[in-house]
C-alpha cells in the first residue's frame, strides 16, 4: 500500500512540475484556441456578405456599375440572295466608329447607408463629342440598297436607371432626342438610340457631332474605345481611385483633393476594326473596356479579417510569457487559466468587429485592444502577484497589439513587418532562454 501511495504521488509531482507535460499541454491549448478563433473568421465573414448583399440591394435601386460604349453608328443595308429560284432578302447592319472620340467628365461620390452598411454611389456629368468619316466603302456583292434615311447612332449605357436628364445629340447642327433601347441588341445590349436624318447628302464628308450625359452609378464607371483615336478625362474628389480594365491612363494626379485621370487610346491598340458588317466583334470590344472604380481603401472587414488570421500569433506570444514566468520564476499556472486568458484574447476579434460596424476601425481598435489589455493584466496581477512580471506581461500585450496595428495599416509591407516582427520576437526568446537548463527543469522537485 505505501509503496502504490508512493507511486501515485510520484506521478502527481511529476505532473505538477514536468515543463515537457506542461509545455504539451499549453500547445494543446493553443491550438483548441484556434477553434473559436476560426469562428470568429467565419462570423466577419457573414457581415461582410451582409454588407455586399446591402451594396446589390442599394446599387439594384440607384443604380449599378456603368459601361459606356458608342455612339456607334449604324446603316441597314438589304442584300438579296437567290438558291434554288428561290429569292431571299436579308437586312444587315453597317457599323461605322467615330474617327475621332473625345470623353470629359467630373463623378461625384456618394455614401448612403443602408442599416450599418456604407455604401459608394456617384453622379456624374460626362461630355461627348467627335466626328464620323463618312468616306467609306461597303462590299457590293449581293447588295442591292443601303438605306441611308434610316441610318441611327447607337450609344451603350449598361443600366439606364442611372439616366438623370433627357440626352440631346447635337448632329451636324441638328439637333435630335434620344430614344429608349437598342436597336443593335446583339452588340449592344442595352442603351439609347438617336434616329438620324438622311445621311446620303453627308457621304464623303467629316460630321461632328457631341451630346452630354448626367448618369447615376456605383462603384465603377468604364468606357470602350471605339475612336479611331479615343481620349478620355475624369476627375472626381475620391481620394482612392482603383484604375482598372485593359487599358491604365496616361497620366494621372491623385491627391487629398481627388484625382484626374487621362487615357488616349489608339485604334491599333485594340483588336477590333472601324467598320464592319454584322453583330461580329461584341465579345472582342467588351474585353478593351477600362476606367476607374471607387473603392474603399482596404474596408474594416477586410482589415477585421486580416487583424484575425495573426490570432495564433497573439495567443502563442501571450501563452509564451505566462509559460516563461511559470517555469523561470516557479509561478504555477493552472490550464483553465491559460484558457481564461486565451479566451479574452479571441474576444478581442468580436469587440473589433461589433464596434467598426459602428464607429471607425482605428477608434474600434484602440477601444478593443485597450479592454483586453486591461483584462488580462489585471488577471495576470492576480496569477503573478508580482508587479515586475505583471508589468512585463502589459507591455508585452501592447507590443503584440501595437505591431499589429501598424502592420495593418502599412497594406503593402505587411509581409515584410510580419516576417521582421516574428524573427525578433524569436531573437528576444531566445535571448532570455539562453541560460536556462530545460532538462534540470525537467527533472522535478
Amino acid at each position: 500500500m505505501d509503496n502504490e501511495n508512493t507511486l501515485i504521488d510520484k506521478v502527481t509531482t511529476w505532473i505538477k512540475n514536468s515543463v515537457t507535460l506542461k509545455l504539451i499541454t499549453v500547445t494543446v491549448l493553443m491550438l483548441l484556441l484556434l477553434i473559436p478563433s476560426a469562428m470568429i473568421m467565419s462570423i466577419i465573414r457573414e457581415r461582410e456578405d451582409l454588407n455586399n448583399q446591402a451594396i446589390i440591394e442599394v446599387s439594384s435601386k440607384w443604380a449599378g456599375g456603368q459601361e459606356l460604349q458608342g455612339p456607334i453608328l449604324s446603316i441597314p443595308l438589304i442584300y438579296e440572295y437567290e438558291k434554288d429560284n428561290i429569292i431571299t432578302r436579308i437586312t444587315r447592319y453597317w457599323h461605322i466608329l467615330p474617327e475621332e472620340l473625345n470623353i470629359t467628365g467630373t463623378i461625384e461620390p456618394e455614401k448612403l447607408h443602408r442599416g450599418l452598411y456604407e455604401i459608394i454611389v456617384y453622379k456624374s456629368d460626362l461630355s461627348f463629342s467627335g466626328v464620323f468619316n463618312l468616306i467609306k466603302n461597303v462590299d457590293q456583292t449581293d447588295l442591292i440598297e443601303i438605306k441611308y434615311d434610316k441610318a441611327f447612332l447607337t450609344v451603350g449605357v449598361s443600366d439606364l436607371r442611372g439616366i438623370e436628364d433627357q440626352i440631346q445629340l447635337d448632329w451636324n447642327n441638328h439637333k435630335l432626342t434620344a430614344q429608349p433601347g437598342s436597336n443593335i441588341s446583339q452588340l449592344i445590349y442595352s442603351g439609347v438610340t438617336f434616329n438620324l436624318p438622311d445621311i446620303k447628302p453627308l457621304l464623303n464628308t467629316i460630321v461632328d457631332f457631341n451630346f452630354k450625359i448626367s448618369l447615376q452609378g456605383s462603384q465603377y464607371m468604364s468606357f470602350v474605345p471605339i475612336g479611331n483615336t479615343t481620349n478620355v478625362s475624369i476627375s472626381s474628389n475620391w481620394q482612392s481611385p482603383s484604375f482598372n480594365g485593359n487599358f491604365l491612363p496616361d497620366d494621372r494626379e491623385l491627391s487629398s483633393d481627388g484625382f484626374k485621370a487621362n487615357w488616349k487610346i489608339l485604334q491599333l491598340n485594340r483588336n477590333f476594326p472601324q467598320t464592319w458588317i454584322g453583330s461580329m466583334h461584341k465579345e472582342k470590344m467588351q474585353n478593351a473596356a477600362f476606367g476607374v472604380n471607387l473603392i474603399m481603401p482596404l474596408d474594416d472587414y477586410q482589415k477585421s479579417m486580416r487583424s484575425a488570421k495573426y490570432a495564433a500569433m497573439n495567443i502563442a506570444l501571450t501563452f509564451l510569457i505566462f509559460f516563461l514566468v511559470e517555469i523561470l520564476n516557479g509561478r504555477k499556472i493552472h490550464p483553465l487559466q491559460y484558457i481564461l486568458v486565451g479566451l479574452g484574447l479571441v474576444l478581442f476579434y468580436v469587440l473589433l468587429v461589433s464596434i467598426s460596424e459602428h464607429s471607425n476601425f482605428n477608434v474600434a481598435y484602440l477601444i478593443s485592444a485597450l479592454a483586453i489589455v486591461l483584462m488580462i493584466t489585471l488577471y495576470s496581477y492576480s496569477i503573478f502577484r508580482v508587479k515586475r512580471l505583471t508589468l512585463l506581461l502589459f507591455v508585452t500585450l501592447v507590443g503584440i497589439y501595437g505591431f499589429l496595428f501598424v502592420t495593418l495599416q502599412l497594406t503593402d509591407y505587411a509581409l515584410l513587418m510580419g516576417s521582421a516582427g516574428l524573427t525578433l520576437i524569436l531573437g528576444l526568446t531566445m535571448y532570455f532562454t539562453r541560460n536556462v537548463n530545460w532538462y534540470k527543469l525537467n527533472e522535478g522537485t
